[in-house]
């Protein structure tokens, strides 16, 4: 009975979120909407269709299984995304730039999104490290550090994230230009249920605010570099449809 009671439970708490996520729509739009109008700087962007290697890598040793989100527990398409930018005039090393960014996030990701920590010591972006991503839209999301080196970190989503899957932050040195730095956001996951589905695949205003949220991540990051995007930023989309489809 106890068991009954507290499925009942959950599945009232996930409805509530829901509506209450529906309810928050309008602000995320009218958020990206303003972004879209006032930003200068170009967005490249290609979407095909992918195939087997764009499935994810293996999963990272150390963070932990428990309440991990894989792109396997998803539902839909699977999205793997490359979103790129070159930073010109920019001081730093990749590691430095790299050290700056996992010590405050909130510092590169866009004003309407905000990540609260919800383990480990702030100021340092270690193996097993959790966030809860809040924004406003139906698009909050547990997430916890599953790799950490000198320059680069990732991030698993846990469950209740409305995706499954993984995204990482790395930067480098330009290989064609010494001078140039590059930074990457690499992301694979599906939508973590089916009402996640619907807002990505069918709706596509999720998809276009993750969107939105990592190539502002991208211009922020030069930013914090000291130096400007050089050529706009650069979005790959490949879509591999689920296995049957």
């Amino acid at each position: 009975m106890g068991t009954r009671t507290e499925r009942r439970q959950v599945t009232g708490d996930r409805r509530s979120r829901q509506v209450a996520a529906l309810l928050r729509w309008p602000v995320g739009i009218a958020l990206v909407s303003w972004r879209y109008f006032w930003r200068t700087v170009p967005i490249h962007r290609s979407d095909v269709t992918g195939d087997l290697s764009d499935l994810p890598p293996a999963a990272p040793q150390g963070a932990g299984d428990a309440d991990v989100q894989g792109p396997d527990d998803g539902h839909g398409t699977l999205l793997h995304r490359l979103y790129s930018v070159r930073i010109r005039g920019s001081a730093l090393s990749p590691v430095e730039l790299m050290s700056t960014l996992a010590a405050d996030p909130d510092r590169w990701s866009p004003e309407f999104a905000v990540f609260r920590r919800t383990r480990g010591t702030d100021g340092v972006m270690a193996l097993g490290d959790e966030f809860l991503i809040r924004m406003p839209g139906p698009w909050d999301g547990p997430v916890r550090v599953c790799t950490s080196e000198d320059d680069r970190f990732s991030f698993v989503t846990l469950r209740g994230h409305l995706e499954a899957g993984r995204i990482e932050f790395r930067c480098r040195v330009a290989p064609d230009d010494a001078t140039r730095l590059l930074f990457e956001i690499e992301s694979w996951a599906r939508p973590g249920d089916r009402f996640s589905h619907v807002l990505y695949n069918r709706l596509r205003v999720a998809k276009e605010v993750q969107l939105n949220m990592w190539t502002h991540a991208c211009i922020r990051a030069a930013r914090i570099a000291g130096g400007r995007p050089d050529g706009g930023v650069t979005v790959r989309t490949r879509r591999l449809a689920p296995r049957g489809s």
